[in-house]
């Protein structure tokens, strides 16, 4: 009887594996052990992760997060310029890491917006979406709201930090960007890690 009932499961299997050639249920349902169909299901779900790898959360947060995080949603554009900072951080040859401190470091900065001159309530000459001064070298006016070169010479600066890669993000930010508010990138590092593990591998 196990015989017949273990060529039963087998075969049920190897119809499902086929195409799902048994298409309702079967008569011996009630007879048939409930782990008959595992191997589908297990088939199903392990699927979609071949699709795209994930990407590992120790290499984009590695010191853990510090303080309390905001998040704020994003719209379209928003979206859009942070898969151009992961983009721009490929070419370059920079790891995941480099990434997430670009991004933290521009939701500080411009909320991830692609900011022009503000009139009077422009920080000096800033512009972009790292906030990045024509007066203070970082490029023209147009260079630095260009997405790709803004997030280039920010890596650039990254590249000359000693250990970045070991430091906290506000402080491997704040060597780079030089701000009045040097704590103030931590609280976006978890968003910039999501963002990073969304979008690394799309």
């Amino acid at each position: 009887m196990n015989t017949m009932l273990r060529k039963s499961v087998l075969g049920v299997a190897g119809l499902a594996f086929a195409g799902g050639l048994a298409a309702g249920p079967l008569h011996h349902h009630d007879t048939t052990p409930t782990t008959a169909m595992t191997p589908v299901a297990a088939v199903q779900a392990d699927k979609p992760a071949v699709d795209k790898p994930a990407v590992d959360m120790g290499k984009l947060v590695p010191h853990g997060v510090q303080g309390a995080q905001s998040k704020i949603d994003l719209n379209g554009e928003q979206t859009a310029n942070a898969k151009a900072i992961i983009a721009a951080t490929k070419k370059a040859g920079m790891p995941e890491r480099a990434a997430v401190i670009s991004i933290a470091t521009s939701l500080q900065e411009s909320k991830l917006e692609n900011l022009g001159h503000l009139g009077d309530a422009n920080d000096h000459d800033s512009l972009g979406l790292f906030q990045q001064r024509p007066s203070s070298g970082w490029g023209s006016p147009e260079q630095i709201t260009d997405p790709e070169y803004a997030t280039t010479a920010f890596l650039k600066g990254l590249r000359q930090v000693d250990g970045w890669q070991d430091m906290p993000l506000t402080k491997a930010a704040q060597t780079v960007q030089v701000s009045a508010y040097p704590d103030a990138y931590a609280q976006w590092e978890q968003q910039a890690a999501d963002l990073v593990a969304q979008n690394w591998n799309s």
